[in-house]
């Protein structure tokens, strides 16, 4: 408790630094989020209206998974430099595979007898896919986002050794901070990964047909992905 408070005395004599750090930090998170919605979406989407590339989605987030994102920042190093775009990068890769695998899994998972009802009452198979497949998906996609979105906040932290700014400059150097900036840097991190679940989490329900609005724990979020793979 100690420690905690020390910390707590850390941020509030240093209000404008840690602001400072904290604003940096969710610009990264925020544009490696952002890039990544927009590869692994519209992919996952399209390849589970398609019911094909499930090899794709699948060893796509298998991979994603084995790679550390310190060894592609490491690697991004002599090709991007050192900075904001290297750590972005190395995050994104690190986004996407929950994001793809759930957007397949949901899509692919919708309800045949309802794609066939909207066919046969005359829907395009662009309609069929944005009136029918992608409201019944919505939800396990956005948990998908979700687990991408905590996974970029806490390991942003990494962007200290890239170059990229952020709370990780204040956890890796205690030399300069002290035991009380590392666990405060720690605690932003940790607020910023709940505010940023809670953001998307709210998202999720508003674009979630009334219908199908259920409450659900992380375990049952999380479930459909990893069954996908």
């Amino acid at each position: 408790m100690h420690a905690i408070s020390d910390a707590l005395k850390f941020i509030a004599d240093n209000p404008h630094f840690m602001l400072t750090k904290t604003l940096e930090h969710l610009e990264l998170s925020g544009a490696a989020i952002g890039v990544a919605i927009l590869i692994a979406i519209p992919l996952g989407v399209v390849l589970g209206h398609l019911h094909r590339g499930s090899f794709i989605a699948i060893n796509a987030a298998n991979v994603g998974r084995a790679l550390p994102s310190l060894a592609i920042i490491s690697i991004g190093l002599g090709i991007l430099g050192i900075g904001f775009v290297n750590v972005m990068v190395a995050m994104v890769v690190l986004a996407v595979p929950p994001m793809l695998t759930n957007a397949y899994v949901a899509v692919d998972g919708v309800d045949p007898d309802a794609v066939e009802a909207a066919r046969a009452a005359g829907m395009t198979p662009a309609q069929v896919l944005w009136n029918v497949e992608i409201p019944l998906a919505v939800s396990l996609m956005f948990a998908g986002i979700r687990t991408g979105a905590v996974y970029v906040i806490a390991t942003a932290t990494l962007a200290a050794i890239g170059g990229g700014g952020g709370l990780g400059d204040v956890i890796v150097n205690q030399a300069s901070y002290g035991t009380a900036g590392v666990i405060a840097g720690a605690l932003a991190v940790t607020a910023l990964a709940f505010f940023g679940e809670g953001v998307f989490a709210v998202i999720q329900r508003l674009l979630t047909p009334k219908a199908l609005r259920h409450e659900e724990g992380p375990a049952d979020l999380l479930a459909p992905a990893i069954e996908g793979t």
